[in-house]
C-alpha cells in the first residue's frame, strides 16, 4: 500500500509540473507572437492556395469591412468600429468598402501570392480583370483603378487578442498608363492575418456566379468561414453584412432572396447549401471544406 501511495504522489507531482510548464509556455507564446512566415532567404510570403479559390482573413469575412452597401455616394468612416462577430474587432478609416472592392483585393493577393510581400509585384490590368472574370474594357479598367485607389487610401485596425494590425489593405501601387501594368506593394505584416485557422479559402466559382449580388456574396464568405454555422437572428446577420436597408420587412425579403441565390449557386457548383427559419433564427446547413471537417473532428 505504501508503494501505491508513493506512486500516486509521484503522478500528482508530475501532473503539477506539467501544468506549470504549460502555463509558462502559454505565457511565453502570448508575450512573443509568431512572426510572419519567412522562407529560407528571410522573405515573407503568403501561404499558397489553389487557383480555384481565393483566400481571405476570417476577420474580413465575419465583419462588415467589405459590406453589402447601396450603390451611389459612399459614407466616409473615421476610425469607426465595424460590426463583427464576438472575438473580432475591426476599425476602418476611409470610404466604405463593398464586395466589388473585395473582388479586387482578392485578385491582387491571388496574383502576388507566390511573390515576396513588401516587394514590387508586377501585374497587368488584363490579368486582374481576367482573375475577376471580367472583360478587359476601358470601363472595367477605370473601375479597377478606382477600387485600387480606394484600397490604398483606406486604413484598417484589426485586433486579435492583445495585438493589433494597423495599416493599409494595399501598401502602394504604381501604374503605367500606356501598358496598363501595375506595380503593387503589399505590407508583409498582413501575413499575420493568414495564420492557421485565421483565413478561409473561398470557392471562386460560387462567388463569381453571384457577381453583382452584394448581400449574396457577403453571405457566401460569412458562411464559408464557419465549419458549422450557428443559428443567427435576421437583424444580427444584416448588421454584420453592413446592410444599409433600414426597412425591416424589405430587408428580411432581401435577405431571403440573397440566401436563395446562394443556395442555388452553391448547389450548382457541387457545394450543397440550405437554410430554414425557426423561431426567428436562420439555420444553415452546408458542406464544410476538407480543413473544416478536420477541425470539427478534432473538437469531438
Amino acid at each position: 500500500m505504501k508503494h501505491v501511495g508513493g506512486l500516486a504522489a509521484s503522478l500528482a507531482s508530475l501532473q503539477e509540473r506539467l501544468k506549470q510548464r504549460e502555463q509558462t509556455e502559454s505565457q511565453e507564446r502570448e508575450a512573443n507572437p509568431p512572426a510572419p512566415q519567412q522562407n529560407k532567404n528571410n522573405l515573407v510570403q503568403l501561404p499558397l492556395w489553389p487557383d480555384a479559390v481565393r483566400a481571405v482573413p476570417n476577420s474580413f469575412l465575419r465583419s462588415a469591412l467589405f459590406g453589402a452597401i447601396r450603390k451611389g455616394r459612399r459614407r466616409y468612416l473615421d476610425g469607426e468600429q465595424i460590426a463583427a462577430v464576438d472575438g473580432i474587432e475591426v476599425r476602418y478609416t476611409g470610404q466604405r468598402l463593398d464586395q466589388g472592392d473585395l473582388d479586387v483585393w482578392e485578385a491582387l493577393l491571388h496574383a502576388v501570392r507566390e511573390q515576396d510581400l513588401g516587394s514590387e509585384c508586377r501585374v497587368t490590368s488584363y490579368a486582374l480583370l481576367k482573375l475577376m472574370g471580367k472583360a478587359d474594357t476601358g470601363g472595367n479598367r477605370q473601375t479597377l483603378h478606382k477600387r485600387i485607389t480606394r484600397l490604398c487610401a483606406g486604413a484598417i485596425e484589426v485586433k486579435n487578442g492583445r495585438y493589433v494590425y494597423i495599416g493599409g489593405l494595399v501598401g502602394e501601387a504604381f501604374k503605367d498608363e500606356k501598358t496598363h501594368a501595375w506595380l503593387v506593394v503589399v505590407n508583409p505584416k498582413l501575413r499575420a492575418l493568414y495564420g492557421p485557422n485565421q483565413f478561409t479559402q473561398i470557392e471562386w466559382a460560387v462567388r463569381h456566379e453571384l457577381d453583382g449580388q452584394q448581400l449574396a456574396q457577403w453571405l457566401h464568405g460569412f458562411y464559408a468561414s464557419h465549419a458549422k454555422p450557428f443559428p443567427i437572428k435576421v437583424e444580427t446577420l444584416l448588421q454584420l453584412a453592413g446592410s444599409e436597408n433600414e426597412a425591416t420587412r424589405s430587408a428580411y425579403q432581401k435577405l431571403r432572396k440573397a440566401l436563395d441565390a446562394l443556395a442555388k449557386a452553391s448547389t450548382a457548383k457541387g457545394a450543397p447549401f440550405s437554410y430554414e427559419i425557426r423561431e426567428g433564427l436562420f439555420h444553415v446547413e452546408k458542406a464544410g471544406s476538407r480543413a473544416q471537417r478536420r477541425h470539427l473532428a478534432r473538437k469531438r
